[in-house]
């Protein structure tokens, strides 16, 4: 490459203080989009509002030409289209996805990337083969300890050019609690262009790089991978010369549907006083979660909520759970709150868990919210009272 890839393709950086974000990253944000909080009341959350997050460009894929190759440390490679695929069993399970850098806008210093805040997040329905079929049909030789995963997708990331690639250990992959599949459906439809058709990786209870999308070839291997994906991107690092842990399982979180209304541009909510009643969702990447607290004073005190067991069986035990909470408004400036606690005792913290890339922040959501604020909306039955009694020729609404 050329030795100037290093200017327009830099490593990473923390935003200096006061520093706003950038046309780059604003760039990204444009590009990659996040679950509206409202979409939270959906148990499946549909393609269109599921969190999207594309390191390059979304490649261009046609049906026909589709083969998975399944080859390295195995006794009988494979080469299988589409048909090929379809004959094996088929397994639908119903997945919570969490971006590794979902809470990295917040942190300070801010890491210099994606600049998410709480929503990047989805539960979906996913169709497709479980890979330890897969693998089993190809026969895992026994000095293989790692499965590396390739997308079809291609670009330059701090300066190295590259596919997109993951691994997973061996025990993984062909486990089945939780079950990875190789997924060719969504909600159970074709799997949408940005969510990775026609083929892409499940791994339940992971952050989403390890789902690894326009899926093209699994590879196993004798040694580690040390790909830029696996070894230098997504470690939990202080320092950038740390070799850092790497990014696994999902930290538990709980967010909040922000109650009443909008404005426009701050998002600040607005409510009327009485009874409102709180909802939202809660997930691990160690289901389930145990407990789900509230605060209406910004974390100054805590209340349970009623928190709703794993829907279904155990297909869906990697999927968030519903919990609410009654509040009783009354006028003034609050801050509400959730926070989750895991069958594992894992806790969502009150304070950042901060690291150079951003990754794990599962920090407690803070909604702003006023109660009682300026004066009364009127509804739009009563507008349209008002203009049933117009003088004749006064614009209707």
């Amino acid at each position: 490459m050329d030795g100037s890839l290093g200017d327009v393709s830099p490593p990473g950086r923390l935003a200096e203080p006061g520093e706003g974000i950038s046309p780059e990253e604003l760039a990204l944000a444009a590009r990659n989009h996040g679950l509206p909080l409202e979409a939270l009341r959906y148990d499946i959350t549909p393609p269109g509002l599921h969190y999207v997050l594309v390191h390059y460009d979304i490649p261009e894929i046609r049906d026909g030409s589709v083969q998975l190759t399944v080859h390295g440390r195995v006794r009988t490679p494979l080469a299988l289209d589409l048909a090929a695929l379809r004959s094996f069993p088929a397994v639908t399970l119903r997945v919570t996805m969490e971006c590794a850098g979902n809470g990295r806008a917040r942190l300070v210093p801010r890491p210099v990337s994606q600049p998410w805040l709480v929503e990047a997040v989805g539960t979906a329905e996913w169709t497709g083969v479980p890979l330890r079929l897969l693998l089993a049909e190809a026969g895992v030789e026994p000095d293989a300890v790692e499965a590396v995963f390739c997308g079809a997708d291609h670009g330059i990331e701090r300066g190295v050019e590259q596919d997109y690639r993951r691994s997973l250990p061996v025990d993984v992959a062909t486990g089945d609690t939780p079950e990875v599949l190789v997924a060719y459906a969504m909600n159970g439809g074709p799997l949408p262009p940005q969510h990775g058709h026609p083929l892409r990786l499940v791994v339940p209870g992971w952050y989403g790089m390890a789902h690894v999308k326009w899926l093209r070839e699994i590879r196993l291997t004798e040694t580690p991978f040390t790909g830029f994906q696996q070894t230098t991107a997504y470690r939990y690092r202080q320092e950038p010369d740390d070799p850092g842990e790497a990014v696994t399982r999902m930290a538990p979180r709980a967010l909040m549907i922000p109650p009443g209304f909008p404005d426009f541009m701050s998002r600040t909510r607005f409510v009327r006083p009485g009874r409102v009643l709180l909802r939202g969702r809660a997930w691990s990447g160690e289901p389930p979660v145990a407990r789900v607290e509230v605060s209406t004073d910004d974390g100054r005190s805590w209340y349970d909520a009623e928190l709703a067991p794993p829907d279904g069986d155990g297909r869906h035990a990697w999927a968030w759970q519903r919990w609410q909470a009654p509040w009783k408004a009354v006028p003034g400036t609050h801050v509400l709150s959730a926070r989750a606690t895991d069958a594992g005792g894992r806790v969502q913290p009150l304070t950042q868990l901060w690291n150079r890339g951003g990754f794990g922040n599962n920090l407690i959501q803070r909604i702003v919210v006023h109660c009682g604020w300026g004066e009364p909306i009127a509804e739009w039955g009563e507008l349209r009272r008002g203009a049933s009694s117009s003088p004749a020729g006064t614009p209707r609404p």
